[in-house]
């Protein structure tokens, strides 16, 4: 059985993959989630397709695909710019998906999507200007304005995790060189990795950020 009214979306983060499968009315049909392949581009290619089609298989159904991704697809190349998944940077995504597939699909910045959910039924519904904050493996943002997305000419509009911090004092951490090729960005900072980072400096321990979170919470001073 084939339905064009189901649409299944997904969430591909650093480090899960997450789907959801909604109906028609925007109702809810199944989640599924995975853990993103470290460093493998082929091997994500493989888990999203996979992914979509367990969805399919467990509701005997098939759907239209969107995706929200870090980084953005360059208006100039056609390929992945700007992602803290730094294995996807330089390929074609949608191209690569689209035909793992068999059907055309839809992509955007994952902090896009997430501010224009918010800005249209979400917490900022009522807000005609919105400005939306990712923190988790990466820096994100998005901004939204009378529901509709501003994307910019070069499609980072509202990407404040690559502006260097300002004003840090001799006291503060090191500044830590970023993947986009700067030192100091926010994202080395604030992101997962970046926490992760000044624990495995101040402790010569690896730690991910929920397990410093947890350590934090038993009374480790250093976390």
């Amino acid at each position: 059985m084939e339905s064009s009214e189901m649409r299944i979306g997904i969430d591909l983060g650093g480090t899960k993959i997450e789907v959801i499968a909604l109906g028609g009315d925007g109702t809810p049909l199944l989640r599924h989630r995975v853990p993103t392949p470290a460093n493998d581009y082929c091997k994500i290619l493989q888990v999203i397709a996979d992914a979509v089609c367990f969805v399919e298989s467990e509701l005997g159904q098939r759907g239209t695909v969107g995706i929200g991704t870090p980084g953005a697809i360059s208006p100039t190349t056609g390929y992945i710019k700007n992602s803290n998944s730094t294995v996807l940077n330089g390929m074609p995504l949608d191209r690569d998906i689209s035909t793992k597939l068999g059907r055309p699909i839809r992509i955007e910045n994952d902090a896009n999507c997430f501010a224009l959910s918010e800005a249209v039924d979400g917490a900022a519904a009522q807000a005609r200007v919105v400005f939306g904050v990712i923190l988790g493996t990466g820096v994100g943002g998005g901004i939204v304005v009378d529901k509709q997305v501003i994307t910019g000419r070069n499609k980072i509009a509202g990407e404040w995790g690559h502006s260097q911090l300002p004003w840090m004092a001799d006291r503060e951490p090191t500044k830590a060189t970023c993947y986009c090729g700067k030192a100091g960005c926010i994202e080395t900072f604030l992101s997962g990795a970046g926490l992760s980072r000044e624990y495995r400096v101040r402790t010569g321990i690896d730690l991910t950020a929920s397990e410093i979170a947890l350590a934090s919470n038993a009374g480790d001073n250093k976390a």
